[in-house]
């Protein structure tokens, strides 16, 4: 039987494994309470101490560290960029210098390092404003305002070091883009580029996009309002500039390749690039291949996918749950009700799936939650609505004190589905 590692400890990593375990072994490193008590192998060991046929790498920062580079050199098969394909998320300055070289349509931007140069340029743009982290900030280092006072204070809060520490001492600046903006992976062996169905994530705390940027609290897929012709068309001005420009500097890149696009008034346009599954992206998306996924990633890994289109099947909802005070100061040791030993829910359902991200067991052995987005609940449907449908049963399902979630994920594209 084939044998596939895991790196990383949150939902994603849970989704990961858990298609992965349907037609492979699966270990997990370092795993979390949720994903060993959903049946999967959790270990302390690192991943370069670990044998297997596959390694498939979760989190940014062990990406950017070089941990795919090192088990390269050991000879292991990983799914996953080295270090220098990473910075295309490692560094937003790095990116957006990427992006210009090689052609790919994005946000008019600057970046700084010294707050006089960086409010100077600031007074020039318009509203709305987005000053992000140049380095990794956990999905959390970007503000997006159309008030003025509240941009300044993020310059200087960043640039300061008090708000990211180092991640933030660089900052991009950028241009507000308007328009849908959509999320779509794309599986690359180095030469080829696959699509994935695209999904749509919900970043802001609140219902109705209101409150604080977060790692994001819920996604759906795919997206009714995105249509073939227009996946070609980004992968024709975004994607296939991207792959060219990383051959001409000697970059393979051997992964997944997360655009964050914004269809505008005149095109496509790339928000940033992530170097691995988006989360909670990867619990709506990972589903929708069945057992094909862990064929396809090794495909991938070793140079030689073999499919121009990987077909999806149904749709895909996730609700994050997340603890009181997040994405701040999220409070810790609550027990969680409504999940049994496996950490699924309690009346069993193939249409519903609790995939854990900061869940610990407490002395009694019962599941507590440990940090900010505890659970995602995703639902499994033939449609959008009936999906989240599911995952919305499924999330009523489960409680713990201070928890708080949206309401209106994938709301508006379920009704008009209806």
């Amino acid at each position: 039987m084939k044998r596939c590692v895991v790196v990383g400890s949150g939902a994603r990593e849970h989704a990961l494994a858990w298609a992965l375990a349907k037609s492979g072994e699966v270990v997990v490193t370092p795993g979390n309470a949720g994903i060993a008590a959903h049946g999967l192998a959790c270990v302390a060991t690192p991943a370069i101490d670990l044998e297997a046929d596959l390694f498939v790498i979760g989190p940014e920062q062990p990406l950017v560290d070089g941990l795919a580079d090192q088990l390269r050199t050991q000879g292991k098969t990983v799914f996953g960029p080295g270090t220098a394909g990473a910075q295309l998320e490692g560094s937003k300055s790095f990116m957006k210098e990427f992006l210009a070289d090689a052609g790919v349509p994005t946000a008019a931007y600057g970046d700084f390092s010294d707050e006089r140069s960086a409010l100077a340029f600031l007074e020039t743009m318009s509203a709305p404003y987005v000053i992000k982290t140049d380095g990794l900030a956990a999905g959390k280092g970007v503000l997006v305002t159309n008030d003025l006072a509240a941009a300044r204070r993020d310059v200087l809060e960043k640039l300061s070091g008090a708000a990211f520490g180092d991640a933030g001492r660089t900052i991009v600046i950028e241009e507000g883009l308007v328009g849908e903006e959509c999320s779509l992976h794309v599986l690359c062996d180095g030469t080829t580029a696959v699509p994935l169905v695209a999904a749509q994530d919900f970043k802001r705390v609140g219902d109705g996009d209101e409150g604080a940027n977060t790692g994001g609290m819920g996604a759906y897929a795919p997206m009714p309002s995105l249509t073939s012709d227009q996946v070609v068309e980004i992968m024709r001005l975004i994607i296939t500039p991207t792959l060219e420009e990383l051959r001409r500097r000697d970059l393979e890149f051997r992964g997944v390749l997360y655009a964050g696009v914004m269809r505008t008034a005149s095109g496509p346009k790339l928000l940033e690039y992530n170097v691995r599954f988006g989360d909670p992206e990867a619990e709506v998306l990972v589903p929708l291949y069945g057992d094909s996924l862990f064929d396809v990633l090794l495909q991938c890994a070793q140079g030689r996918l073999e499919n121009r289109t990987l077909p999806a099947s149904g749709a895909a909802v996730t609700v994050v749950l997340a603890a009181e005070g997040y994405p701040y100061s999220p409070r810790k040791g609550d027990v969680i009700d409504g999940i049994g030993d496996d950490g699924q829910l309690l009346e069993a359902r193939e249409d519903v799936i609790v995939f854990h991200a900061a869940t610990l067991r407490n002395a009694e052995g019962r599941f507590i939650t440990r940090g900010g987005r505890v659970l995602a609940v995703t639902g499994l449907g033939a449609s959008v609505s009936d999906a989240r449908r599911r995952a919305y049963e499924g999330a009523d399902r489960i409680s713990f004190k201070g928890s708080i979630r949206r309401s209106d994920i994938a709301l508006t594209v379920s009704t008009v589905a209806r």
